[in-house]
């Protein structure tokens, strides 16, 4: 009995901080995705313009913008950015309002929200091992995308609406004692693997 007391409240706390997590990332990322396609506006206008945010060799959105990552079939990505900012801005503040959203609106949310911390990565990986730049903006859009998606597949959980394997039927239970810990270890992971690829810039700051 204490063990379904303790899931029912685990389960609202995660209710009502969702709205606010999913509207503070969804600002952060849209104001990044913003600036990041202004500055994109006035490389393709100037392509002497030095963006703000080239703030030395490895933090520098100029020499990202220019490679063909920077794109997704032809169109740059902060403007998947700002489509998918606002949406979830618009998504977070209709909860906040009251408004209940039926068991599909939500397989849509972890779709998409899984799909962005999928394509995240790739762009990591882009940067880190192919570019070898962190553009400062985009970095901000990856920190963003990572408890969006924790905090989507956490409450779907919860709810029961994502379809489980037998052994995994443990794992809503575990998600609600250990989300936070997740998304700490997630983070030092990043953090690290930046630490150590670029050791070799850091040092000369030290």
């Amino acid at each position: 009995m204490a063990k379904i007391k303790e899931a029912k409240s685990n389960v609202s706390k995660i209710g009502k901080v969702l709205p606010y997590i999913l509207i503070v990332c969804g600002v952060l990322g849209l104001l990044a995705a913003f600036t990041l396609t202004y500055d994109k506006i006035h490389v393709l206008q100037n392509p002497n313009y030095d963006p703000p945010c080239n703030i030395n060799p490895v933090l520098s959105c100029g020499s990202v913008m220019k490679t063909e990552q920077a794109s997704l079939l032809g169109v740059p990505n902060t403007i998947f950015g700002i489509m998918g900012f606002t949406s979830l801005i618009t998504f977070g503040a209709l909860m906040l309002s009251g408004a209940k959203f039926k068991k599909w609106i939500w397989q849509t949310a972890q779709a998409a929200s899984t799909l962005g911390v999928v394509f995240m990565h790739y762009l990591f990986f882009q940067g880190v091992y192919r570019i070898n730049a962190i553009c400062p903006w985009c970095f901000v859009t990856w920190m963003v995308t990572i408890p969006i998606f924790v905090f989507i597949t956490s409450y779907n959980l919860e709810q029961n609406y994502l379809p489980l394997p037998k052994w995994a039927t443990g794992l809503p239970t575990w998600i609600q004692k250990n989300y936070l810990n997740v998304l700490i270890g997630w983070y030092t992971v990043i953090f690290l693997i930046l630490l150590q690829h670029f050791w070799y810039y850091w040092q000369t700051l030290i």
